[in-house]
């Protein structure tokens, strides 16, 4: 009997998207173009991201007045490290009901103890937000994280959505979605902004807080890592591709997750009759940056890097979406030895979602197979594709969604959540 006809819907065509100005008004843009969707919250509060996602432009337009402590400020540190009360003075002399911005607090994690003690004595008098883009320091100094006193917010590079799913896919795959990038003028201008990304991140994230005791064997795994981005990772032919110890990769790739410039994917682990392989994924936050630690920012993405791209771009949209909705669960990968892989599980309590990511323009029933094979042992609730076409697909239990399609979907709730 012949399989049933794939259901087709066409989309309309994208809006073309205007040029971003120029200039001093540039913040300005960017908050007026693309509002975030992380909501504020009314208690103090962690808030953790990569640097330039927008932490700090976003706390200006939510606490407008807020007191500021910006520990990127040499002086101002050098200042509270001799006089640590100094602190504490500045912050009872507000009125009650202030907020209290203290930016990248993992610069001086010892305020935290006064914060804590703030908090201790003056309840709800005032309120901190504390932006971090580093957990390194404060993991490793074991410094005071105010015992559930502060609720934790993560803030992540532009998702479609915010920017009105208005950019082409093309370009998100291109440069990525960092909101400085989003708003340059030109594409040189997003070449050159990406190129002072990688070497600002090498320079202070790494060198600055000597996380590294060889840079320049550093910098030569992340060539390695940001070619193998999206794929299972392989210790021993890491190490051996940048020339350094395999327990120094592993340490390597801890720097990376500590400084939120990555993370791991897990193995799906479903009860299923076959073994499921149990290594794991490791991708980087952004494509552009991705992009950019590989030095392939001066040419368009090979047809190669189309699929770690796409399936780079997916993951950000959903640890997004599972932030700012903040709805729970947990992403991961599921393939077997025989080969079958599904690029996205997403599970929570007795529900999952299986999602296959495709950089084609025409979806193939072939591209469904593992989705298939997973929904039929009842492990998943509900299977999506992702790919680069134009229409609205329906293959069997699988709903096929182009890419934007797919993040208007994930935006409003129906995809996890």
């Amino acid at each position: 009997m012949n399989a049933p006809a794939v259901r087709r819907r066409r989309l309309p065509a994208p809006v073309p998207v205007a040029p971003a100005c120029l200039g001093i008004k540039l913040t300005v843009k960017m908050m007026t173009m693309y509002p975030r969707a992380l909501t504020l919250p009314q208690r103090t509060f962690f808030l953790f991201g990569p640097r330039g996602t927008g932490k700090t432009t976003w706390l200006h337009h939510g606490v407008p007045g807020a007191a500021w402590f910006d520990l990127l400020d040499l002086r101002l540190v050098l200042e509270l490290s001799r006089r640590p009360e100094a602190f504490r003075m500045r912050v009872e002399a507000l009125p009650p009901g202030s907020w209290v911005v203290v930016d990248e607090i993992q610069k001086l994690p010892e305020l935290l103890d006064a914060v804590h003690s703030l908090l201790f004595a003056h309840a709800d008098e005032y309120r901190f937000a504390l932006t971090g883009s580093s957990a390194r320091k404060l993991k490793r100094a074991e410094v005071n994280l105010l015992a559930g006193r502060a609720v934790n917010r993560w803030m992540l590079p532009l998702t479609a959505g915010e920017m009105g799913f208005e950019r082409e896919v093309e370009d998100l795959l291109t440069f990525g979605a960092l909101p400085a990038v989003c708003t340059a003028a030109s594409a040189q201008e997003r070449v050159d902004i990406l190129d002072a990304y990688k070497a600002n991140y090498v320079r202070e994230e790494i060198k600055q807080e000597a996380v590294v005791r060889n840079l320049s064997s550093f910098v030569r795994f992340l060539d390695v890592v940001a070619v193998a981005n999206g794929q299972v990772v392989n210790l021993a032919g890491i190490a051996r591709d940048a020339a350094v110890a395999r327990p120094t990769v592993q340490g390597y790739f801890e720097v990376l997750v500590d400084t939120l410039l990555g993370a791991w994917l897990p193995a799906y682990r479903p009860r299923a009759k076959v073994k499921e392989v149990q290594h794991r994924k490791f991708y980087l936050f952004d494509c552009g940056v991705a992009r950019a630690l590989a030095g392939r920012l001066h040419e368009r993405p090979a047809d190669a890097e189309r699929g770690p791209l796409l399936e780079t771009w997916v993951l950000h949209e959903l640890r997004a979406h599972l932030a700012y909705a903040r709805c729970g669960g947990e992403l991961t990968y599921w393939r077997t030895p025989s080969g079958s892989e599904i690029d996205f599980v997403w599970s929570r309590g007795d529900r999952a979602v299986g999602i296959e990511v495709k950089a084609a323009r025409r979806w193939r029933r072939e591209y469904g197979r593992s989705l298939a094979e997973l929904e039929r042992l009842d492990h998943l609730r509900s299977c999506f594709g992702v790919y680069l076409g134009h229409e609205v697909l329906r293959d069997g239990p699988i709903q096929v969604l182009p890419a934007l399609e797919f993040a208007r979907w994930l935006a409003q709730g129906r995809i996890v959540g």
